[in-house]
């Protein structure tokens, strides 16, 4: 955590609320100028990771909401994963180069462009 950071939030923010992940989550103390929103922020648990967010505090630190509210989950959603781009871990779809560069053959429907 970034030391500067963490005094402005001791010396300015006070904490709405943490999630699952162990953030927490703060807003400006003093009421803002005529015009302007309460800056609201998030200190990370651990890494850095903007994905660790969850939807309803999502929402929150973007005035969508105006308090974090907790939509029920459904049987059909995955827990939370690290954003694997740019990593070995990341996705990567067949036939791509990194995956063997196979692909499957075409279905006969395709014709390349020639010019004229």
């Amino acid at each position: 955590m970034i030391t500067g950071t963490l005094l402005h939030t001791l010396l300015c923010g006070r904490q709405v609320g943490t999630d699952e992940f162990g953030n927490r989550y703060y807003e400006a103390r003093k009421n803002p100028r005529t015009g302007e929103r309460r800056r609201r922020w998030v200190l990370f648990k651990g890494e850095i990771e903007a994905s660790k967010v969850p939807p309803h505090w999502h929402a929150w630190l973007h005035y969508t909401t105006d308090a974090p509210i907790v939509v029920s989950t459904h049987a059909w959603e995955k827990p939370h994963t690290k954003n694997m781009t740019g990593s070995s871990s990341a996705y990567v779809p067949p036939g791509d180069d990194r995956a063997g560069g196979r692909r499957a053959p075409a279905t006969g429907d395709y014709e390349p462009w020639r010019p004229a």
